[in-house]
């Protein structure tokens, strides 16, 4: 019997019904589980693979006195990478009030003994008082991180559920000198923060979405991964990237012996990133690109008219003002509403720029309009085209009018 192939079957659908799988694609890649919230990063100081071997009577017992042992481990590793050399004597019950939590990384219980790894948390106020270490150093401005994973020809971001988002979700980044604004991968972050976002160049989008997350800039960690038979070995090649431009700040590649032991080759990846973006801030490399940052309304005596329409707007006395960045919410039913909302916003005199900043399809969203003049020639304008528009201020709501398209 005759099938088509794919193509074939897909060229035989009427247009209309492309277009209808389009909207629901577009709703199903917004809808279901994805994301992975990271963790709340206070800053205390780790200690991790703490090794405990203990016996006791009986399993909790055991498992207390490891928990014991490990703290006490922990805290003179901790002195040791802090200051040197042998640390203080410190009780049981003094190591409990500066230790603020232990992670067990892995462990093994028996009926009366207990294996583990553990990781030990030192709050960073009250050991620190003890270590004399101060909260203060160098600190990079905020940076959005985007992680890009490529696997099987290719890559994704948020799109998915992945475990490079995963490494980087889990990371306690209190005691990085990069602060780190991670996202959690839900909402419109599936749409907006994806793998193709981080090979554009233009600065007009890019400036929206790190004002949306309230970031200076932008890092790109990417991770290459290659697996040589189906739960055999899996090679890592991972670079550190920055900036709108894909700089690179550096590489490395890491190897497992099992698609097990991935997990812990993607936490590794993620440490050694953070230490070249360190490297980087201190060196001078991690700067912020200026070009990112939203102009600031300019005086209209410094700027150069060529062209008087263009620059001055007229209501009642002859006024020149200057370049002033308005909000402004509107109705985006579907996907064509967005566009249509910035065109018509756009084709009005004086508007420089209008691009949606918060997107809410079948809600409110809101763009961002850098226009010459005030919020009242603003005002006037939107109902000129037949508008509603509510609002006062840089905050403007506008909707269509009952019976009447704009």
């Amino acid at each position: 019997m005759f099938r088509l192939p794919p193509l074939g079957r897909w060229l035989l659908i009427p247009a209309a019904v492309l277009l209808g799988l389009g909207a629901a694609m577009l709703v199903a890649q917004m809808e279901g589980e994805r994301g992975v919230p990271p963790i709340a990063s206070s800053g205390d100081f780790e200690v991790g693979g703490i090794k405990v071997d203990v016996a006791a009577g009986t399993a909790d017992a055991a498992r207390t006195a490891g928990w014991r042992l490990a703290q006490r481990l922990a805290w003179r590793q901790l002195w040791a990478n802090t200051n040197g050399g042998g640390a203080p004597g410190l009780s049981d019950s003094q190591l409990d009030q500066i230790v603020s939590g232990i992670e067990i990384e892995s462990e093994q219980i028996g009926p009366t003994r207990y294996i583990a790894s553990l990781r030990v948390l030192f709050d960073r106020a009250r050991a620190g008082q003890i270590l004399g270490v101060s909260g203060g150093g160098l600190r990079s401005p905020p940076l959005l991180v985007i992680p890009v994973l490529w696997q099987g020809g290719s890559a994704v971001s948020f799109e998915t559920i992945n475990e490079w988002q995963k490494a980087w979700a889990r990371y306690r980044t209190g005691d990085s000198q990069i602060d780190y604004v991670r996202t959690s991968g839900t909402g419109p972050d599936a749409l907006l923060l994806n793998a193709a976002q981080t090979g554009r160049r233009g600065r007009n989008w890019w400036r929206v979405l790190l004002d949306q997350y309230g970031a200076a800039d932008v890092v790109i960690p990417i991770a290459r991964l290659e697996r040589q038979w189906p739960g055999g070995p899996v090679e890592g090649q991972f670079s550190a990237r920055y900036g709108p431009d894909n700089m690179l700040i550096g590489t490395f590649s890491l190897r497992v012996a099992s698609e097990a032991d991935l997990p812990k080759m993607l936490d590794e990846g993620v440490r050694r990133i953070n230490t070249l973006y360190t490297q980087a801030l201190i060196d001078g490399r991690l700067r912020p690109d200026p070009s990112l940052v939203i102009d600031e309304p300019v005086n209209a005596s410094d700027l150069e008219i060529e062209n008087i329409s263009d620059a001055v707007i007229e209501t009642g006395d002859a006024a020149a003002t200057g370049t002033a960045s308005f909000t402004i919410q509107f109705d985006t039913p579907d996907v064509g509403s967005v566009s249509q909302g910035e065109a018509l916003v756009r084709a009005i005199p004086g508007v420089r720029s209008a691009a949606t900043s918060s997107l809410a399809l079948g809600g409110t969203s809101v763009m961002q309009v850098s226009f010459d003049g005030t919020s009242d020639m603003l005002r006037t304008a939107l109902q000129a085209r037949g508008l509603n528009v509510a609002g006062t201020g840089s905050v403007l709501r506008i909707s269509r009018k009952q019976g009447g398209a704009p």
